[in-house]
């Protein structure tokens, strides 16, 4: 956020040395237990794909320095390194970086360096422009698979599936008050600048925040290129609407058509990407485009300054099932309570009802419906 101070304080930081360095160290521990009627796997459903189990989901550490983009007067710089350990290691893990341990190995619990990159805040460009180096987020998107990042535990089908973190460069300018521009560079979805899959790719965005700044509007086109087949090599085209009610009420849409071209035919004689699914093609294609379609509402209310209420309905289309294994159209409805212990700990549980409406697509193919219970909890550090 350009504009804004960082006021953040966290315990670890005030432990060493009084919170008083721009350079932060912080994190937190994420444990999760749920139940459901899968016995197998919960996939789709993320991040809690393993059945019926507690686990450690997420131990992360942030080593974080801020640039001042409050001040117009000198060119400033920050950094930002991750340290990801346990399962959810599945979800961040992008090709080149470790990913052997998940590709090769299959293993349940691994570690990734999530995010590392360098930011540079020009003030002289426009109202301030920060440019960003290295693995980042993928800019669009409501959710982030960091925990903290999310209101409820559980990620959207839509999250599920869509690119996770982009290695680049991308350029955030802020025009007025109104309005922010992204432009970026980067090797694609998922991979590092060193993988065979890497390719030039382009991303733009658009943000514009009304005069009431009761709505926000961002739409992005994201890891834009040929679009032929490779690890991850979707074609993302996205936009999200953030709209506020009231005080205590607000809701967060968002929408996109994602695809890939030239993806190779379940059963067919050309052999997948390692890690990434086939396409249900039509018979005697070898290939096929395979394109995806999803929205996803969420709607909060704030019942206390330690408590509010989260209802996320979701619907996606994965027509050629290269996404999820599966061809077929998901619906999927949370309701979620979060509450906070202090001003270190969050448990969110809930209760999540999903659908596969043309074939048994949970539990490995044994189900076509799934119900699970689930919760959480972050400890901050």
């Amino acid at each position: 956020m350009i504009g804004e101070p960082d006021t953040n304080s966290y315990p670890l930081m005030t432990s060493i040395n009084g919170a008083r360095s721009r350079t932060k160290l912080y994190g937190w521990v994420d444990p999760t237990l749920n139940f459901g009627t899968s016995t197998h796997s919960n996939a789709p459903e993320a991040n809690d794909d393993y059945s019926n189990r507690f686990e450690m989901n997420q131990l992360v550490l942030y080593a974080e320095r801020l640039p001042d983009s409050v001040q117009r007067d000198h060119i400033d710089w920050g950094y930002h390194l991750t340290a990801l350990y346990g399962t959810d290691y599945h979800f961040t893990m992008a090709k080149g970086y470790l990913s052997g341990q998940l590709l090769n190995d299959h293993h349940q619990y691994g570690f990734d360096p999530t995010l590392e990159y360098i930011d540079v805040y020009i003030p002289q460009v426009a109202q301030g422009m920060n440019l960003r180096f290295g693995r980042f987020i993928s800019v669009p998107g409501i959710e982030a698979q960091l925990a903290p990042n999310n209101y409820i535990f559980s990620h959207s089908l839509l999250y599920a599936i869509d690119p996770f973190t982009d290695t680049g460069l991308m350029a955030t300018v802020k025009l007025n008050d109104r309005w922010l521009v992204q432009l970026g560079l980067t090797a694609g979805h998922d991979v590092a600048l060193w993988t065979p899959d890497a390719k030039p790719s382009g991303t733009g965005c658009l943000s514009y925040t009304t005069h009431s700044v009761n709505d926000n509007i961002y739409v992005c086109a994201n890891g834009i290129n040929d679009g032929k087949y490779a690890y991850n090599n979707l074609q993302q085209y996205d936009a999200t609407w953030y709209h506020k009610f009231s005080k205590t009420v607000h809701m967060a849409t968002e929408s996109w058509y994602m695809y890939e071209r030239d993806v190779p035919a379940l059963g067919g004689t050309i052999q997948p990407e390692l890690g990434a699914n086939a396409a249900y093609c039509l018979p005697g294609e070898v290939r096929c485009t395979a394109p995806e379609y999803a929205v996803v509402n969420f709607l909060q209310k704030e019942l206390s300054v330690h408590d509010f209420l989260s209802f996320r309905s979701d619907f996606l289309d994965d027509k050629k099932g290269q996404r999820t294994g599966y061809a077929s159209k998901y619906s999927e409805n949370t309701v979620m309570w979060c509450h906070w212990i202090g001003t270190s700990v969050q448990i969110r549980p809930e209760i999540r009802y999903e659908r596969a409406w043309d074939r048994k697509a949970y539990d490995n193919g044994r189900r076509q419906n799934q119900l699970t219970v689930a919760s959480d909890l972050i400890y901050h550090f």
